[in-house]
């Protein structure tokens, strides 16, 4: 498979390439940006939406660098495990993302604008022109959803990022800019429940990083994560824990949010709220887990069905809370 011929933008300064995409949008002119392109080129090779106008991200060295309360959106991931500085629950859940060939291209602005995932769209020119197009990618028939027939409104590909649930359970903000300006909102307020919108981005605009208060230095949390191969696949799921302790070692919060499991990460802060604490931890957490199997809602657009992701919902849930638990003690 060939990647379709487009014209690469190289700006060296955010204004520059904010500006860069104001002018290309003017003209009627399609165009992605790019940062370490591990998600968007195998989709150009597979044909899907490709722009005739790439913008890279890579000479912006001011939406770069990783520290303890501020990572940059051109991070790249592999930089983000190996960091000290970076809290532990991202640290985690970026190791799992892919190999380390990816990781060191990946970014983690790439990572949490993540393009969302279906079987009936991952797949080369050829195979989808012959069982007929899908909604997100109908190349101009009008297709309908192939995972949920008769409506042409919603798309139902699934989020796959590894980040987003960790960030939202240290209560991160993400920062966005364009021509426009700037503006900044809690992470979780970030995407938008469409597999073809995905977030609230609008055209030419981007993220430059995520803050985290610094109240998160205070939590411990743990990611687990379902895929079929350990060295590489995306999540069918996954469900970040976090604990927040307070200066005397007392529980003083919790927060949950899972992954790979609809159209966007979500936040699951009304069901740790009901966890008794003063209960027998392992108890919690299985009610817990079968709480959140209730909640969350796949669909059969991944390799797994989705009986088998809402089972592991609650799998994952227990050993994540469990596992957070063992941290606080040993912290």
């Amino acid at each position: 498979m060939r990647t379709p011929a487009f014209n690469i933008h190289t700006p060296s300064t955010l204004d520059e390439a904010v500006e860069t995409a104001r002018k290309l949008a003017d003209k009627g002119m399609g165009f992605d940006w790019i940062s370490g392109g591990t998600d968007l080129i195998p989709n150009y090779k597979w044909g899907i939406n490709p722009k005739s106008n790439v913008i890279s991200l890579a000479a912006i060295e001011e939406i770069g660098g990783v520290s303890t309360f501020r990572i940059g959106a051109m991070a790249r991931l592999q930089d983000i495990v190996e960091s000290v500085e970076v809290h532990p629950l991202i640290s985690e859940a970026a190791a799992s993302v892919a190999s380390i060939m990816i990781r060191r291209s990946g970014t983690l602005g790439g990572n949490l604008c993540l393009d969302t995932r279906c079987f009936w769209l991952n797949q080369s020119e050829t195979w989808r022109r012959s069982i007929d197009y899908c909604h997100k990618c109908d190349e101009g028939t009008g297709a309908d959803c192939r995972v949920i027939p008769n409506q042409n409104e919603l798309c139902v590909a699934t989020y796959q990022g590894d980040l987003a649930p960790a960030l939202i359970c240290l209560g991160a903000v993400v920062h966005l800019a364009s021509s426009a300006g700037r503006r900044e909102m809690p992470l979780e307020q970030f995407f938008q429940e469409d597999g073809i919108t995905r977030n609230v981005l609008k055209n030419g605009e981007i993220v430059t990083h995520v803050e985290l208060p610094e109240s998160s230095s205070s939590v411990v949390g743990s990611y687990q994560k379902l895929r079929q191969r350990e060295a590489w696949d995306f999540p069918e799921g996954g469900v970040a824990f976090a604990v927040h302790v307070d200066k005397n070692g007392n529980i003083s919060g919790l927060n949950m949010a899972s992954t790979g499991f609809e159209s966007i990460p979500r936040s699951h802060k009304d069901l740790v709220d009901s966890i008794d604490m003063g209960a027998e931890w392992g108890l919690e957490a299985k009610r817990l887990g079968v709480e959140l199997k209730r909640t969350v809602r796949p669909v059969l657009n991944t390799w797994f069905p989705p009986s088998y992701r809402k089972k592991m919902a609650s799998v994952l849930a227990k050993r994540a809370m469990e596992e957070a638990a063992k941290r606080v003690t040993s912290a």
